[in-house]
């Protein structure tokens, strides 16, 4: 089976990352789209990130243009629009798929390891949220409506 720190993924700056790195750290990842009803939450995102970075908290964020093509962008388009619009300091990485054939491998370890509402590993929108605690093991899935600040007493005390 795999884990956590398993995984690579490549960075909105061509930068192949892995995810090793994050070794002790809590992370939480989120799939994004800069088109979305709920793109709002990257200011949430910040503010957790701004907040608990110093003790130890990671988000990754990655864009995916799967749910009403709400990510048409390229890297460049989508690192501009999360530093302009929302000041986004955590890392974005290229944009992947969640779901089908094409998922990005840490998705579908996310999704096995946490599946959604009456048991779906599916993805169903933007925005979803995957908690991993400082052993790398996946703790908690959040759904699309779950505002970041919802979720900072989970992340508080994981760290």
């Amino acid at each position: 089976m795999s884990h956590f720190y398993d995984f690579k993924a490549t960075s909105l700056q061509g930068k192949e990352i892995e995810l090793s790195e994050y070794k002790g750290k809590v992370v939480l990842i989120v799939n994004t789209a800069s088109k979305c009803g709920f793109t709002y939450q990257y200011e949430g995102l910040q503010t957790l990130f701004d907040k608990y970075q110093d003790k130890g908290l990671v988000i990754l964020g990655f864009p995916c243009n799967q749910f009403g093509q709400q990510e048409k962008g390229d890297s460049t388009e989508i690192s501009e629009f999360c530093q302009l619009n929302y000041g986004v300091s955590f890392q974005m990485f290229d944009k992947i798929n969640v779901n089908g054939p094409d998922c990005h491998p840490l998705y579908t370890h996310l999704k096995s390891a946490k599946r959604g509402i009456l048991g779906t590993k599916k993805i169903k929108w933007n925005f979803t949220k995957f908690l991993v605690n400082k052993e790398g093991e996946v703790v908690s899935r959040f759904a699309t409506a779950t505002k970041p600040e919802a979720i900072e007493s989970a992340i508080q005390k994981l760290l």
